[in-house]
């Protein structure tokens, strides 16, 4: 029988990390989202806006969708950036220098000609330039001796984005390499900056519509497969793809598995409310049945007789998300239901 391995753990360590760091930086992200929490309605509301986003996509044109996804990218990652960019000297100028030295290894492939040739003169031109403004930001933060918020600081990460995209989106080394570092980057950064909306009524909310909702687009309309059919066929980092482990091989060479962001932010936020709720241990436990049943869902993808059985050739990942996380919670709530009930209420000191 052929399974995998390496998709359920990169879900776990995805998720694991976002659960962690999202609780770090809660208190920094609350100020830009005014200390906001979802409604009932908002919740609802969400997803909603979810649903005909997917079935109105495959009308959309690429261009426009492209323009949308890129924008959404570049406010996320400089809002997060934003918030953390108060950093002291010494962490900036290494936040910095990481900069300088993607740029100048961007810079370094475009005259060794892995760029498009037509495109080549301008992005040497445009790293070599990032590359001088990370030098620069150095300059100024040191000369003032501040740690206060900066735009400019916030400024790299999305004009590193957009410009690796430009001029390499057409490469081999987007896909999967920058594909799949960025849809990482990105599962992490949603979670860390959503997870705070949520509360734990309305992470059941959204638990149970999503999943009923992802089961219709997937196994009833096709809806959700079409609209991700076309979103990853403009080169967005909306999913990441590895191989699976032990290799599995197709006739177009090693088998490459997908998971989408939506499934990692999912996942993240039940088990980021789960953290708030019961604490790391009931936590991590969840997220590992989430992962485990995520694997035995994949045996469905990677075994003929069972693949040819689906009525539509694709499974709604949150429902396996969604199975593995509810037992463990349930037990848990019912556990210390069963505590309360069982204490007596305290008797009046005379």
């Amino acid at each position: 029988m052929n399974f995998d391995v390496l998709m359920p753990t990169i879900l776990f360590v995805v998720t694991l990390t976002s659960m962690f760091l999202g609780r770090k930086a809660e208190s920094k992200l609350k100020g830009t989202l005014e200390k906001r929490e979802f409604k009932t309605r908002d919740t609802i509301l969400m997803v909603a806006m979810i649903a005909v986003a997917a079935s109105i996509v495959v009308f959309v044109p690429g261009m426009a969708i492209l323009a949308l996804f890129l924008f959404s990218y570049s406010s996320l990652l400089f809002t997060v950036s934003y918030a953390f960019s108060d950093m002291k000297p010494n962490r900036m100028t290494l936040y910095c220098l990481i900069f300088v030295v993607v740029s100048m290894l961007a810079a370094s492939a475009g005259l060794l000609g892995i760029m498009p040739a037509d495109l080549r003169l301008y992005g040497v031109l445009a790293f070599i330039g990032l590359a001088g403004s990370a030098i620069f930001v150095i300059m100024r933060v040191h000369s003032k001796q501040a740690t206060k918020q900066t735009w400019y600081v916030a400024a790299l990460p999305p004009a590193l984005f957009l410009l690796l995209f430009a001029f390499f989106s057409r490469t081999f080394i987007w896909f999967p390499y920058l594909l799949d570092v960025y849809g990482v980057i990105f599962a992490l950064l949603i979670v860390i900056y959503m997870s705070s909306l949520f509360t734990w009524k309305t992470v059941f909310i959204f638990a149970g519509f999503l999943t009923a909702l992802d089961i219709v687009l997937v196994w009833v309309t096709g809806q959700m497969v079409q609209a991700a059919t076309a979103i990853s066929g403009l080169g967005l980092p909306v999913l990441v793809s590895f191989p699976t482990i032990p290799l599995m091989f197709s006739p177009q060479g090693i088998l490459l598995l997908n998971l989408g962001l939506g499934d990692f932010f999912f996942a993240g936020i039940l088990t980021s409310q789960t953290l708030k709720k019961f604490g790391k241990r009931v936590a991590v436990l969840s997220l590992a049945t989430v992962c485990i049943s995520f694997g035995l869902f994949e045996l469905i993808l990677l075994n003929k007789q069972l693949y040819d059985a689906l009525p539509v050739k694709a499974l709604p990942a949150t429902l396996p998300i969604l199975l593995g996380w509810l037992p463990v919670v349930a037990i848990k709530m019912f556990i210390d239901s069963r505590k309360n009930h069982g204490q007596e209420p305290a008797l009046p000191q005379q």
